[in-house]
């Protein structure tokens, strides 16, 4: 099978945006991943070991290549929001791995012994560098990725396989540098260097467990989201006119708005019940709660 067969089989389930890495180690990565934890920048959601997120072959040892896709998931602007866009539909694990998994079995039909290992944001490889290697996308200053047709509002899935599907390029660019999302980012996180301090970003803090201190409830202060946050893609140049998505789970049935009194009124197995198709409710209801209450005692 070659590269030009694999993507005719993605767009005909709905992904338009594929690309293939190589699985060789990244040393520039490593760099990084090491300064990253030297200057103690990782959240703790991170996989520890940084072999493991550098040497795809660690995952399957006979890898030979990665399948890399990008999901959109932009459904349009509502008002009133309090949580991020990303949550609007279906959690986009269960989408973007069903995807994943129906790509796999196509492609089963077509290549022999085809053997696979499906992640979406649980594999501990840096996806956002995947699509990098990839050619699907490339760096914004906020560390988002940034495709051509649907920008930043994207999720990256991957595959490691045992199959030699030629290797994309990288694009040769980067955002336009305008600086709009280090001037409006809540938390300050964004050094406008391509890189940032996640530990203070918004979207980390609505999920972080625990109690939070006086400047992290400040930061949530400065926004109206209970879960997640979207500022620095909402401020960005190149999330403007971008296609909304074509994937149904992410523009159906959307939900845009929690409400206190109907979170509070359930019971932990009943949020789980009522909400766990979603992609905010993994932390449970009394992270949100909690949050919504730092709001309300503005």
């Amino acid at each position: 099978m070659n590269s030009e067969r694999l993507k005719s089989i993605c767009n005909s389930i709905g992904i338009k945006t594929v690309g293939v890495a190589g699985v060789d180690k990244s040393e520039n990565l490593k760099e990084l991943l090491e300064y990253r934890a030297f200057n103690n920048l990782n959240t703790g959601l991170e996989e520890p070991d940084i072999l493991k997120r550098i040497d795809p072959k660690l995952i399957m040892e006979d890898a030979k290549s990665i399948i890399v896709c990008a999901f959109p998931y932009y459904a349009g602007e509502f008002e009133n929001s309090n949580i991020s866009k990303y949550c609007y539909g279906l959690d986009y694990h269960i989408v973007v791995r069903n995807m994943l998994n129906n790509l796999c079995e196509l492609i089963n039909d077509e290549v022999e012994n085809f053997e696979y290992k499906v992640f979406a944001d649980n594999g501990p490889l840096v996806d956002r560098y995947l699509a990098y290697l990839s050619g699907i996308g490339y760096y914004g200053i906020n560390n988002s990725i940034i495709t051509d047709e649907f920008g930043s509002y994207v999720f990256i899935g991957y595959i490691v396989n045992n199959f030699e599907f030629a290797v994309d390029k990288p694009l040769l660019k980067t955002c336009i540098n305008c600086g709009k999302c280090v001037k409006y980012c809540p938390g300050n996180v964004i050094l406008g260097n391509y890189k940032i301090n996640p530990t203070k970003c918004l979207s980390y803090i609505t999920q972080k467990k625990g109690n939070l201190s006086e400047e992290e409830q400040n930061i949530l202060k400065n926004s109206d989201k209970v879960f997640g946050c979207d500022i620095c893609q909402e401020v960005c140049p190149h999330n403007k006119d971008i296609k909304k998505t074509n994937i149904e789970e992410f523009n159906n049935n959307l939900l845009v708005n929690l409400n206190r009194s109907d979170i509070s009124e359930l019971s932990n197995r009943e949020f789980k019940r009522k909400y766990g198709d979603r992609a905010f409710s993994w932390r449970g209801k009394g992270i949100i709660i909690r949050n919504m209450d730092i709001l309300s005692d503005e």
